[in-house]
């Protein structure tokens, strides 16, 4: 387990969502724009955590997008409508900026 989740690659992970959550909390009553640049910042921190460590495989992938829906959602965010209203669907909400 160590070969596939190294220190480093976690660390630097729980970084990126630990800046993440600071900045989901301060989201209350935030419009679209705001709430979009939060996950872009948290998107693209983790896209260089994974260009370094190469470490995102698919079952991290996709916990990881689920995190950022359930940290949103609970604090207020309605991410279906959010999505919807930019003519995405739910699970797009990562996409544009997701390259792991």
């Amino acid at each position: 387990m160590a070969d596939l989740y190294p220190d480093a690659l976690l660390v630097a992970t729980d970084a990126v969502l630990d800046s993440f959550d600071a900045e989901v909390a301060e989201l209350d009553g935030a419009e679209d724009a705001q709430v979009f640049a939060v996950v872009e910042r948290a998107v693209l921190a983790l896209n260089a955590v994974d260009d370094v460590h190469s470490g995102y495989e698919t079952d991290e992938r996709e916990a990881l997008c689920d995190y950022i829906d359930t940290a949103l959602t609970e604090h207020g965010v309605d991410v279906a409508a959010l999505t919807a209203r930019h003519g995405l669907g739910r699970y797009e909400l990562t996409d544009k900026w997701r390259d792991w």
